[in-house]
Formats: C-alpha cells, sequence, structure tokens
C-alpha cells in the first residue's frame, strides 16, 4: 500500500528524491567508509516525518519495540542483518539474554516473541529475563496464534548476569531505562550489554542526538550539493525549566521565538505557505511532559500551564527541547501517516507507517489509537530502481527513507561515541 501525498511532488522533495537516487554509488560509499571508523548502535528505528518539502527524522529510538509489525518478507533481511551484527561483537556466541520492559501486554510481547524468532533464526539460543520484582519463577504469556513467551527472572552472580542454567555471551536491552539503569546490569564482566548503559534515557539526551545529526546532515549535504535542511529538523534546548516551581518560561519562550524565527526565514526562502511550529518536549524522553506544538512563543502561556498540569507528581522536568515541528503529508485511507524504519547494525531491514485517524499532520502519531500498515516492499528497501521519475517508485520512496533512517543511526553512533563515560578524553 503506497501513501497518498498530499503535497504534490513537484518541489523540493522531488528534487531531493532524483539528487538521492543519481548519488546511490556515492552515497553507499560514504556509509561503508563511515561505518569503517564507527559502531552502528545495534539496533534502533527512525521516525521520519515527509513535509512535501522537507523530509526528516523526528525520533530515533535505540531499544525499539513494535518488531511484530514487521511482515515475514522482511524476516530474512532482519536475520541476516542479526547474524552481522552478533559476528561483530561475539561470533562464538551461543546464549542470547534479552532484557525487555516490565510490560506483560499482548502487543508488547508479540514483539518480544518476534525478537526472539529473529535471533532464534540467526543461530542463538534466546531467553528473556526479567527486571520486573514481579516474575519470581519461570512465568509463561500466551499470544493469539498459538505462541507463547516465557520471562524469568535474572540472576546476577558477583561479575555476570544470566538465568538458571543460562549464561550468556551477550545481553541485549529491550527497556529504555528511563529511570535509571539498575545496578543488576552494572560491572558485567566479560559479557557484551547492548545498548550500552549510557544509551538509556536515564542519562541520552535527543539535543545531543540531534547535534550530532546536524553535523552528520551537513557533511551529506555537502557531499550531495544540497541544503542540509531539507533533511534536518533545527531545534534549540532549554536546561533550566522546573514545572513544580515554575521557572524557566523566560527561557523557552526566548528560545521558541529564536528558532520560529529561523524556521520562517526558510520557509520564505523555499516559498512554502504553510505556518511554521516547533514541538516541546522533554530532552530525556520523560513521558509525563508529552509534546506541546507550538506557533508562536505567546502561546506559551496556556501550553505552559497544561504541561505542568501533565506532568506527575514529584517530577520536575529539567530539561527540555524546542525542534522544528515537520508536517506529515502522507495518508493511508485519509488517516495521517508517518513511515518508521527499522534497523539492525548497520542495515534497513523493514519497517511500517504509523497511522493515527484521530491525529492531524502537525501532531505526534505515536499516541493511543496508532494503528500500523507494513511498508510495502515490492522490492527491497535498500534497492532502488534507476531511471523511474521521482515520486513514481515505491523502492525509490523507501530507498529515501532508508538513507534519513541510516543518518540518523550514524549519528546516534556518534552521539554514543561522544557520551561514552568510558572513552579517552584527548581535550
Amino acid at each position: 500500500m503506497v501513501p497518498h501525498l498530499v503535497t504534490a511532488l513537484t518541489g523540493p522533495i522531488n528534487e531531493l528524491e532524483q539528487r538521492i537516487l543519481e548519488s546511490t554509488p556515492v552515497i553507499e560509499r560514504w556509509f561503508r567508509l563511515e561505518w569503517m571508523e564507527h559502531t552502528p548502535p545495534f539496533y534502533s528505528s527512525v521516525d521520519v516525518r515527509n513535509a512535501g518539502f522537507k523530509l526528516a527524522p523526528v525520533d530515533t529510538n535505540l531499544y525499539p519495540g513494535a518488531w511484530n509489525h514487521l511482515t515475514p518478507e522482511m524476516m530474512p533481511l532482519a536475520v541476516q542483518a542479526a547474524m552481522a551484527a552478533i559476528e561483530k561483537i561475539c561470533p562464538e556466541a551461543k546464549n542470547l539474554l534479552l532484557v525487555p520492559e516490565n510490560r506483560t501486554d499482548i502487543f508488547y510481547l508479540a514483539n518480544l516473541a518476534q525478537l526472539q524468532r529473529i535471533f532464534y533464526q540467526a543461530g542463538l539460543n534466546v531467553r528473556l529475563g526479567s527486571l520486573s520484582n514481579d516474575i519470581k519463577a519461570p512465568t509463561t504469556f500466551d499470544l493469539p496464534g498459538g505462541e507463547s513467551v516465557m520471562l524469568e527472572p535474572l540472576i546476577r552472580s558477583k561479575r555476570r548476569l544470566g538465568l538458571k542454567h543460562f549464561d550468556p555471551c551477550t545481553i541485549l536491552l529491550n527497556n529504555d531505562l528511563s529511570a535509571g539503569a539498575p545496578g543488576i546490569l552494572e560491572d558485567l564482566h566479560e559479557q557484551y550489554l547492548l545498548p550500552p548503559l549510557h544509551a538509556g534515557w536515564g542519562i541520552r539526551r535527543k539535543s545531543n542526538h540531534f547535534k550530532a545529526y546536524e553535523e552528520v546532515a551537513k557533511r551529506f549535504g555537502k557531499l550531495l550539493g544540497m541544503d542540509p535542511w531539507l533533511i534536518t529538523p533545527m531545534f534549540n534546548q532549554c536546561g533550566a525549566v522546573n514545572f513544580a516551581e515554575q521557572s524557566g518560561l523566560e527561557c523557552l519562550r526566548s528560545n521558541t521565538d529564536a528558532l520560529l524565527a529561523r524556521v520562517r526565514r526558510k520557509y520564505k526562502e523555499y516559498g512554502i505557505n504553510e505556518k511554521p511550529f516547533v514541538v516541546i518536549k522533554a530532552d530525556n524522553s520523560h513521558a509525563a511532559l508529552g509534546q506541546l506544538t507550538v506557533r508562536d512563543a505567546k502561546e506559551l502561556d496556556d501550553a505552559w500551564f497544561h504541561a505542568r498540569a501533565k506532568a506527575t507528581a514529584g517530577h520536575a522536568i529539567g530539561e527540555v527541547i524546542i525542534q522544528e515541528g515537520v508536517l506529515t503529508n502522507e495518508r493511508i485511507n485519509a488517516a495521517v501517516a508517518e513511515p518508521v524504519v527499522y534497523m539492525m547494525d548497520r542495515y534497513v531491514v523493514g519497517g511500517f507507517y504509523r497511522v493515527h485517524a484521530d491525529r492531524s499532520t502537525d501532531e505526534s502519531l505515536a499516541a493511543p489509537g496508532a494503528s500500523f500498515v507494513p511498508l510495502a516492499f515490492e522490492q527491497s528497501a535498500q534497492l532502488p530502481q534507476p531511471g523511474m521519475k521521482p515520486g513514481a517508485s515505491v523502492p525509490n520512496r523507501f530507498y529515501m527513507y532508508g538513507v534519513i533512517g541510516r543518518l540518523a543511526m550514524l549519528s546516534a553512533a556518534y552521539e554514543l561515541e561522544a557520551t561514552d563515560p568510558d572513552a579517552e578524553s584527548y581535550d
């Protein structure tokens, strides 16, 4: 199913797609050289927004769930990528311990079952070790269709983490550690923990990621001779916002004003008639804040109290990112949609459209009521069709999404290197 684009594909996106397709050998060589110097995240997913005049990532997840929405046709790519990832980390690996979120809803458990299936087919024994205090013995959860998932209590020895009669070489987190890293995951001996602890939301900041993305996009833009703004969401950051004490509003106002002014200049440069907006959210992905859409700094008077009311008691939101809003003008059956690109190691392995009938083009679609439609793989998303007109070919559109996803993934690699607490400093 190909999305319907409300915005006619005759402007910057068409030119961008044409530039990317003509530069495929250059792009692939550039990525290849980058991966010789940098280590990709073990797996990741990227939310992409196509405004018709720009195409940009708005969020990069280093602990992606929803693997169950990848279709069977996408499985071979995922298995091959999993093999490549494991071979680089622990070639002799036999056992993989997957540590999930403390959730047992059927949608999340179906995601775990899909991950187990991928790594089993990649040649690994996979078991699930739960951080939840409620899991005191092996517990089986049945899924629709006859499948089941077993969660087991983690066992920590002096220097290793595992399960009863199960000693893994590699531990894969599918838990974003938003509450911080529990001690049971620290100081492991001769075990690979993926992603590393500093990738968790207790430490990670969106502003660090998008700072890295800006640099990557500038270099990519120079490589292709294009304006990096066409693939970049601009942003500002405030580090002194406290909802409990109602302080920091001036920082939000001034940074919102400044960012909106920058976006207006770009809209004027490209003759874009939309009204610019920004999205305000917690820099560490704190769910209590949600997302605030603002078109004028004056709106913050209302938005401020709205956000404060949503903030959970006792939580002061300290750091906030103000991000250029990117419209999504894609539709599936008249509902607003956005592509989500899934990657493992350095490979695009699939994805889906996140669809929400009750949301508008300037709102987050990652909300209750969202549904998921698989990306339509007529051919591999990695293989563009040369000679096709821009916008006319499904693989070409998905190849472009994959390029943006990989730019975000490369930025995450840069981000994790820069924030690694164990890295040597040369300052």
